[in-house]
């Protein structure tokens, strides 16, 4: 639990300065820069595994980000299919001329549940191994989340609340949308980082 309440202040350990603004650009950059920044997510994911009081990760263009960040936009994808694909016949039975927004706002919930319950896991799981099946294997998720409950609500309790203050940045604190995403960022992956597999079980998915 100590690793995730560290996930606050995490973003500002050791000379940020650079960091945030290679981070803050790459944001402005979105959606030119969505793939670098996933895969950005991932490595410093990774980094807080290896070693939780490490500082952030310079966001560094590399091989490994932008196939990681190609990795995690297809699994993103793939959750969010069929809500996607729910959301032009729910529109059809909402008769109201915003009737699209209204079936947005009924799918939003149980969609942003289910990324919740699958998409963290999953990204510490592949940020340890580096085997892309790790993103793709639903059944792994919900074993680990029931594995262990008490970390997954806490991990989920801390992204949520990095996003709520990363967009409050933008009205609150007068800070800007970009910098409150890219701490959102930061936050959210080091949280993640709590739900690493087991040292045995990292052992023998880097063996697949």
């Amino acid at each position: 639990m100590r690793h995730v309440a560290d996930s606050f202040t995490w973003p500002f350990r050791g000379k940020p300065y650079g960091l945030w603004l290679e981070g803050v650009v790459a944001v402005l950059l979105t959606p030119l820069l969505t793939i670098p920044l996933l895969g950005y997510a991932v490595e410093a994911t990774r980094v807080s595994e290896l070693d939780p009081a490490a500082e952030p990760p310079r966001f560094r263009l590399t091989s490994r980000l932008l196939v990681d960040g190609s990795w995690m936009v297809l699994a993103l994808l793939i959750v969010a299919a069929p809500f996607a694909i729910l959301l032009g016949p729910l529109a059809h039975l909402i008769s109201s001329p915003f009737a699209y927004v209204f079936a947005i706002l009924i799918l939003a919930l149980p969609w942003g549940f289910v990324m919740l319950l699958l998409v963290p896991g999953a990204t510490a799981r592949f940020a340890a191994s580096g085997n892309p099946r790790d993103l793709f294997d639903p059944v792994a998720a919900l074993h680990a989340v029931s594995r262990d409950f008490a970390t997954w609500n806490v991990v989920v309790a801390a992204i949520v609340t990095a996003w709520a203050m990363g967009i409050a940045c933008v009205g609150l604190l007068c800070v800007g949308l970009a910098p409150g995403v890219f701490y959102a960022i930061l936050v959210s992956a080091h949280a993640t980082a709590a739900l690493r597999p087991s040292s045995a079980q990292t052992s023998r998915q880097g063996t697949r």
